[in-house]
């Protein structure tokens, strides 16, 4: 290739088309020479390679003309080798641009793609000539205008979210109105058939398991699985192509942007669950692909005494070095990135605590944390922290700051140990139900920064959480020995699948029991993809590695399922109905005519305002919330200020049934709504509830 490289600049940082050629810029604090690649096609070798000719402010940088969209590339790293050192430089080995937006082609494991040669224990010492550019995944020049048709963020109230956890490829890849060469990929899940199942299901936000290229790892391949969660992050600018129907040249980009637009139109937020704790280069016996190669010292934690090993807060192999400058600047790029250019609405951060590690201890004002808060652009999205990580001091749930939600690990232990039938639970439940202020108000934040959840991707679905005292993950390859080892115990009558009519029963009720405290509680309720039909993993509860029918949602919703899918249905639509149901400020005191009243009031089954011996008993399974609506004011859709209906939640985790007596009022009759039993009887609608049960009932505003 008959071409003179240019000087260009040192910002923006990746390949930049601007019509007439492509800026080339990357980060290299240790290296004494940066090559830049050019290649017609993944597993083919180079066609051209050029030395950055310009080093400004630890940027390698130079400027190509003539060079257009779709160009494959990747970067040669040169510098001193001693792994000792954290210096890991080998220009044998070519790398993918930290800030591509597209990356191209599969990894041959078979090739030479590490930088010391395989072989005894000390390996990691050695050095690897051997040229790996036929065997790795190529970076891709992409094009950045896109007519986005008046698009913008969504910005839906936090306190009227509704979030959807599911898998783009899981979601569509048994439906059978999506075509099937549509199936499992960003156009699929756009498809009319895919979004009409989410409107009418009534979520507002899907938030989508890991997008950004990922690395499927070979110990996987080499088992027949593969990593279908995508928790193993290569890049992070790059729509993974494996969701792409169209391509990944830059076509997946495009998609990608397309899938958003459409959800838009919907009115469905995009929430990403996204992963800048860890990369996919493991630990220091692991594969140099992006940055190892360039920059080892500045993007990784390393030991400090011994810095040819990783500082290991994920159990990954390694973890981000976020206390770095330009690691700090690589994440917020990255995530203005997918604001500014992809239209997401906010982000899910993976072990969240490893962010906030300056040196070893976790930080609620670390810079990353900082950062986020100045900024115009990132301070304006959904923020949700997964608050703790695998090292000490890691579980932070309750200690993120003002802007943040998080994932309320407490919220779901104690909703499954309540309904489990466990004793001592009722005090904790009580801030549970009502947004977790005991977590939350002392610093600044609402109840819609409690994310509640029963279940998430990794654990047991809900339909297994109830069915199964084991995990059964033999599927995965580990003797069962992989996933949480937590004794299920929710004495449901057999282990998985059964045809005894009674403990089908149960099962469902419990279900339905979780769904309704779930989607009744104050806070902002997160449903994992396809609970609301019983999905199950045959008792599986890491299928991180099973891309097949056990983790892909079933669309054959038979009466069973229906049942369930009706119910969640019901209270999602109860829900969105009554600002009651979806405070977006904690329940408080108030007065009224000089007397102090209470927005929600804990009833015993006598109707009667819980005594403190009730509370007090520790074996109290059964209790009786009324939140009154009366004086919570809010302006209706037609902006006229109005009050909203008061509601009673009756709740039974007692073994046997219980009649309540439904508290009398001058405002009004209770009215009964729904209930988790299978039956709805006219002792019922008076307030009775099965054992392990749970019933509504409304009361309406007097006109």
């Amino acid at each position: 290739m008959d071409k003179k490289i240019l000087p260009g600049r040192p910002s923006p940082l990746g390949a930049t088309f601007d019509g007439n050629g492509i800026n080339f810029a990357v980060y290299s604090e240790a290296a004494s020479d940066v090559e830049v690649c050019l290649f017609d096609a993944v597993g083919e070798p180079q066609v051209a390679s050029f030395r950055l000719p310009e080093f400004t402010g630890f940027v390698w940088h130079g400027y190509l003309p003539g060079l257009k969209p779709g160009q494959l590339y990747g970067y040669r790293a040169h510098g001193e080798f001693n792994p000792n050192a954290g210096l890991r430089f080998n220009p044998a080995k070519v790398l993918i641009d930290p800030y591509a937006k597209a990356v191209c082609g599969k990894m041959d494991w078979n090739a030479p793609i590490f930088s010391y040669p395989l072989g005894h224990e000390e390996a990691d010492l050695a050095f690897d000539e051997n040229d790996n550019a036929t065997g790795v995944p190529k970076s891709v020049v992409v094009e950045d205008r896109y007519n986005w048709e008046s698009d913008t963020l969504l910005k839906i109230p936090w306190n009227d979210t509704i979030i959807y956890e599911v898998h783009v490829r899981g979601f569509t890849m048994r439906h059978p109105e999506v075509p099937e060469e549509l199936r499992g990929t960003y156009a699929g899940f756009a498809h009319p058939a895919a979004i009409e199942y989410l409107k009418k299901l009534g979520v507002t936000a899907v938030e989508l398991l890991p997008v950004h290229d990922f690395l499927r790892e070979k110990h996987l391949i080499d088992k027949g699985l593969t990593n279908y969660w995508g928790y193993n992050t290569r890049n992070f600018f790059s729509p993974t192509s494996l969701y792409s129907s169209s391509g990944d040249r830059g076509e997946q980009v495009i998609e990608f942007k397309n899938m958003v637009k459409a959800l838009h139109r919907a009115g469905l937020e995009v929430i990403l669950d996204v992963v800048y704790n860890h990369t996919c280069e493991g630990n220091h016996f692991g594969p140099s692909i992006s940055f190892r190669g360039l920059d080892n010292r500045t993007y990784y934690h390393l030991v400090a005494d011994n810095a040819r090993y990783y500082q290991d807060y994920t159990g990954t192999g390694n973890s981000l070095n976020v206390n770095h400058p330009q690691v700090l600047k690589l994440i917020m790029d990255s995530l203005r990135y997918w604001v500014t250019e992809m239209h997401v609405d906010g982000f899910r951060f993976d072990l969240a605590s490893v962010l906030a590690r300056e040196l070893y201890d976790v930080d609620k004002l670390a810079a990353f944390f900082d950062i986020i808060h100045q900024d115009p652009v990132l301070s304006q999205v959904k923020l949700i922290a997964e608050p703790w990580d695998v090292g000490m001091g890691g579980y932070q749930v309750g200690n993120f700051p003002v802007l943040w939600s998080e994932w309320n690990g407490k919220y779901r232990d104690n909703v499954r140990k309540y309904w489990k039938g466990e004793d001592g639970q009722l005090q904790e439940l009580s801030s549970r139900l009502l947004g977790s202020s005991d977590l939350y108000q002392d610093d600044g934040r609402e109840p819609y920064n409690s994310i509640n959840l029963i279940v998430a991707h990794d654990g047991f679905t809900l339909a297994d959480l109830v069915s199964y005292n084991e995990k059964h993950n033999e599927a995965n390859g580990e003797d069962n020995n992989d996933g949480a080892n937590d004794n299920n115990s929710w004495n449901c009558g057999a282990e998985g699948p059964t045809d005894d009519p009674a403990i089908n029963a149960l099962r469902m009720r419990q279900m339905k029991n979780l769904m309704a405290t779930l989607l009744l509680s104050q806070g902002v309720p997160m449903i994992c993809g396809g609970d609301e039909v019983a999905r199950s993993q045959g008792g599986n509860n890491n299928a991180y590695c099973q891309d097949n029918e056990m983790s892909w949602h079933d669309w054959n919703i038979d009466e069973r399922k229906g049942e369930l899918l009706e119910f969640t249905k019901k209270l999602i639509q109860v829900r969105k109905e009554h600002p009651n149901l979806h405070r977006h400020k904690f329940i408080r005191w108030r007065r009224i005519h000089h007397e102090e009243a209470k927005d929600a009031i804990w009833i015993s089954p006598e109707g009667k305002e819980m005594s403190e011996a009730h509370w007090h008993t520790g074996f109290s399974k059964t209790f009786g919330l009324m939140l009154d609506g009366s004086k919570l004011e809010w302006l209706s859709p037609e902006g006229d200020l109005v009050t909203d209906d008061s509601f009673l939640l009756l709740f039974n985790a007692h073994h046997e049934q219980i009649e309540f007596q439904l508290p009398k009022s001058a405002r009004g009759d209770w009215e009964f709504v729904l209930t988790s039993a299978a039956e709805v009887t006219e002792k019922t609608k008076r307030g009775h509830v099965e054992a392990r049960g749970f019933s509504l009932f409304i009361r309406k505003q007097k006109a």
